[in-house]
């Protein structure tokens, strides 16, 4: 009783001052409970509704290529990954996508891809142009991994308005276990930095459970969030993939992926919080879930089917169904039985 109060007292503490030091971090991570959890969802959910109300906001995602010129040890696209079928949307396919999903009421579109050396600033100016001319009510995300300062300056310059890019681990040393030496966690860092000092509203996030995290990295994870205060957090399980080294590895669990978006809400009261495709993978109510614990937005496949399981970042990947535009009038269903509503709009982060 007496660790329950003491714990529900540093989330008092979140909930008032959107601050914790990194013991307090620790503690109420290693802490949690199932009572506790159920504490902090109520107030997660007290507060998106002060911000948000019940609307939920839907992102049309187009993954548009699976080509990668990384090798980050967790993901399926890696490019030492021989067994994968790779494919690259031509723009007409893009713009198809773009199409249904204007008809079926999506207002914000997002471009998911490997860093494929393929995409020039020239391509993506192109494709950026062609879809802002047809929608220009409609935001545009890109999340297509790092970029030099110059050349999101070009994206931004040619119209795109979002930029999703997952800081996946603070810690250096963690970082460094998960990706190849040509990545590090400071280039990582600086380029959320930079997306933000550009104009992007900018979003950034973090595994869970993946190999190797401890508890002080996830206190790390949430200090740094607290300090870029970016405009989306997007955090998800990790979840091995066969043709991986980490194919091994323990999967992340649904019980702290859900803690922990309840303390992002806590921490960022007007952030975007997507209920994550790979919650609704390792859980039939995953998403539902996500939103009862404090998460808005929700990103169903827009990307034609015939490359759905191609772009396999982790196994047993949701590609059909309610994640799919098709399962649009489930999704609705789903959110509807749990008391909230998807809207048409484009969405925009209250974090300024």
């Amino acid at each position: 009783m007496n660790e329950y109060n003491t714990l529900k007292k540093l989330i008092d503490k979140l909930y008032s001052s959107h601050s914790l030091l990194r013991e307090e971090w620790t503690a109420l991570i290693a802490g949690r409970s199932p009572r506790l959890s159920e504490y902090l969802f109520c107030l997660a959910r007290k507060v998106r509704h002060q911000h948000y109300g019940r609307d939920i906001y839907i992102r049309g995602l187009i993954e548009f290529t699976n080509y990668c010129r990384n090798d980050c040890l967790y993901c399926g696209i890696r490019k030492s990954n021989p067994h994968i079928h790779r494919y690259r949307l031509s723009e007409s396919e893009i713009l198809a996508c773009c199409r249904q999903g204007y008809k079926e009421g999506f207002r914000t579109f997002v471009l998911q891809g490997g860093e494929d050396s393929f995409y020039t600033d020239t391509r993506m100016e192109s494709l950026i142009h062609a879809i802002k001319n047809r929608y220009p009510d409609c935001a545009l995300t890109l999340s297509i991994g790092e970029r030099s300062t110059d050349s999101c300056r070009h994206l931004f310059g040619a119209g795109a308005d979002r930029y999703l890019l997952r800081h996946e681990t603070y810690d250096a040393a963690h970082y460094a276990k998960l990706h190849p030496a040509s990545l590090s966690a400071a280039a990582r860092q600086k380029c959320l930095r930079d997306l933000k000092d550009i104009g992007f509203q900018t979003g950034t996030g973090f595994m869970v459970g993946s190999p190797y995290q401890t508890v002080d990295n996830l206190a790390s994870d949430m200090l740094f969030i607290q300090r870029l205060n970016p405009h989306m957090a997007g955090i998800g399980p990790f979840i091995p993939h066969h043709d991986t080294p980490f194919s091994k590895q323990k999967a992340g669990t649904l019980e702290l992926t859900l803690f922990l978006l309840g303390l992002l809400r806590l921490l960022l009261p007007r952030v975007l919080l997507p209920a994550t495709t790979a919650l609704g993978s390792i859980h039939p109510y995953g998403r539902e879930l996500g939103i009862l614990a404090g998460a808005n937005v929700i990103m169903p496949n827009l990307s034609p089917r015939h490359v759905r399981d191609s772009y396999s970042l982790y196994d047993n990947k949701l590609s059909t169904g309610a994640e799919s535009a098709e399962g649009l009038r489930l999704l609705k269903s789903q959110m509807s039985a749990i008391g909230y509503h998807i809207v048409t709009a484009r969405g925009d982060s209250l974090v300024h």
